[in-house]
This record gives C-alpha cells, sequence and structure tokens, in this order.
C-alpha cells in the first residue's frame, strides 16, 4: 500500500533564473512522478530563499525608479509570488512528466498562508539567507545603503537575512486535504507559506519574514497527517563531522541521537540543523511517522529503506 508522503523541496535547487529553473523542475518532476509510480500520494512543499530575494530586489528597484508610482513591496507579497511562479513551473513539469508515463492525475498549487506568532523572537533575530550570493564589498553596500542584515553563508559569500518564525498552522490545510484526498498531487507551503499574523476579527496580515520550508513542510506533513516526511538535500546522508576526514555518513537517526548531535554542534545552522530539526519534531508528534533525509534523485531509494538517512523512534 502506498504512503502519504511530503517532499520538502529546497529553492536553491531550483536554479538561480528562470531558464534554470524551468530544466531544474524537469529533474525535479522526474524523481516525484517515480514516488507516485509506486503508487504514493505526494504533496509537495519548496522554498524560495534565491527567489524570493530575487523578487523584493527587482520590486525594490522599480520603487527607486519612481517613487512617486511605485511602492515597496511587502516581504509577504514577495512570499506569494514566488508561490505563483515556482508553483506554476512546478506544477506544469510534473503534469507533463505524468502524462509522459501515462499517469493520468491532476496536479494543483494552491496559494498557502502560513500563520506565525507576532512574539516569535526570530522578529528580533533574523537568520533566514535570501537572494543571490554577495561578496563582503557588495554586502557591506547593502548594509549601508538599506540598513539590511547581512551573514557569511556557509563559506560560499554573504547573503541578506531575514526573520524566519516557525509555523502555528496553515491556514488553507482543510483545502489541501480535500484535494489530496481527491487524489490529486498538490504543491503547497511554497517558500514556507506567506506568514502572516492573525488580527482582530478574521483579518490576515502579512509578516515580513520567510519561513523555513522544512518546518512548514513538517507542519503540513502533521496536519495532513502524513506518513513520510522527504527533506531533500545536497548529500544523499546526513553526516557528522562533515568536511573533516573523519567523516561518518549516518543511514539511520533515533530523535535522542539527533538532539546529542545537534547540542554538539554537528549540524550547520541555516543548512543541515533545521532539516534535521524538522525530521525529528516530524518522527516524534506520532507513532509510526519517518522522516528522510537524501538527495532529489535518490527519494525512491530511500523510501525502499536503501539509502539516505531514516530518523524515526
Amino acid at each position: 500500500m502506498g504512503k502519504r508522503i511530503v517532499i520538502a523541496l529546497g529553492g536553491n535547487a531550483l536554479g538561480d533564473n528562470l531558464p534554470e529553473q524551468m530544466i531544474a523542475v524537469k529533474q525535479t518532476a522526474r524523481a516525484i512522478a517515480d514516488l507516485i509510480q509506486e503508487g504514493h500520494q505526494v504533496v509537495i512543499a519548496h522554498g524560495n530563499g534565491p527567489q524570493v530575494g530575487m523578487i523584493q530586489k527587482a520590486m525594490a528597484e522599480l520603487t527607486r525608479s519612481d517613487p512617486d508610482k511605485y511602492i515597496p513591496c511587502p516581504l509577504s507579497v514577495c512570499v506569494a509570488m514566488s508561490q505563483g511562479y515556482i508553483g506554476y513551473d512546478l506544477q506544469n513539469a510534473l503534469r507533463e512528466e505524468l502524462l509522459d508515463r501515462g499517469i493520468v492525475k491532476g496536479v494543483a498549487t494552491v496559494l498557502t498562508q502560513v500563520e506565525v506568532d507576532p512574539a516569535d523572537p526570530a522578529f528580533s533575530h533574523p537568520t533566514k539567507p535570501i537572494g543571490a550570493f554577495m561578496t563582503k564589498a557588495e554586502a557591506d553596500k547593502l548594509v549601508a545603503e538599506r540598513g539590511y542584515d547581512v551573514v557569511e553563508d556557509a563559506g560560499r559569500g554573504y547573503r541578506r537575512v531575514v526573520a524566519s518564525p516557525k509555523p502555528v498552522s496553515i491556514v488553507e490545510i482543510d483545502s489541501i486535504r480535500d484535494m489530496v484526498e481527491a487524489g490529486l498531487v498538490v504543491v503547497a507551503c511554497g517558500g514556507g507559506g506567506i506568514p502572516v499574523f492573525k488580527t482582530e476579527g478574521h483579518h490576515l496580515k502579512g509578516a515580513a519574514a520567510v519561513i523555513d520550508k522544512d518546518f512548514a513542510a513538517c507542519t503540513l506533513a502533521q496536519q495532513l497527517d502524513a506518513d513520510c516526511l522527504i527533506i531533500l538535500t545536497a548529500v544523499e546522508k546526513v553526516a557528522i563531522h562533515f568536511g573533516k576526514p573523519d567523516v561518518q555518513w549516518l543511514a539511520t537517526l533515533t530523535p535522542d541521537q539527533a538532539k546529542k548531535y545537534m547540542d554538539d554542534g554537528e549540524f550547520a545552522p541555516g543548512s543541515m540543523l533545521p532539516k534535521v530539526q524538522a525530521a525529528v519534531q516530524f518522527a516524534q508528534s506520532k507513532q509510526g511517522r519517518t522522516a528522510l533525509i537524501t538527495l532529489l534523485e535518490k527519494a525512491k531509494d530511500g523510501i525502499e529503506g536503501k539509502t539516505g538517512t531514516l530518523i524515526q523512534q
């Protein structure tokens, strides 16, 4: 019997521009179609770190070109834009791949809002990298001109960072669940979801933040009662002593083991750490739930227990 699977796809895996994204989504579609062909129900969440930064940069340039005509674009609106154009490419690539295999199955993207807590300490401590990598000179200029928060990102250069609050609940979860139950392949919680606050009455107000897609996917998987959460990354397995001669690749992890390694500082913040944290959270949320961290092209093998890092109680 097939499993209900939520996949967390990284925004960095979608390329740095539209032509690159068009190529990347075809590879993504093939890997996801492999799972669907095996009889699994699949829901896709994706990141948007590079894309949302590019959108906001473009909107900021437009505002500067004619400030009397164009107002600054809120970060929450930029997240919504990224959901639209990434979801558009993903659903079309997946639809085409499924039809090429003789599989007739609807694919739909849901514009998804995710509630966050305005008191979340993340709003005082920005940590989520967005946009393209920069040199130190470019980063210093951005800080001086716009007052952005910038950090060095995993030795690859500098990036802007924004608040990344934890997801509380998914506003459109009932609609997403209905679509999954009806047999559709759903793309949801794009870019971690559009971050919103609950205000007076029934109004939802956009928040200046980008939710981590791994935590959003974990929340989505829990609220859909999924069997498995697959978090895709740039390596086949989770490792301790990563980048050192005594590197050790892990086939399995219990939540307790993972917590010890996290306490020991084995996983890089903003990189592997949130993936392991989200995987542990999902595995502990209900008996029998499992999380898998692996490469996109190894997802099918990982579900079959052949590779990847499996996190379970």
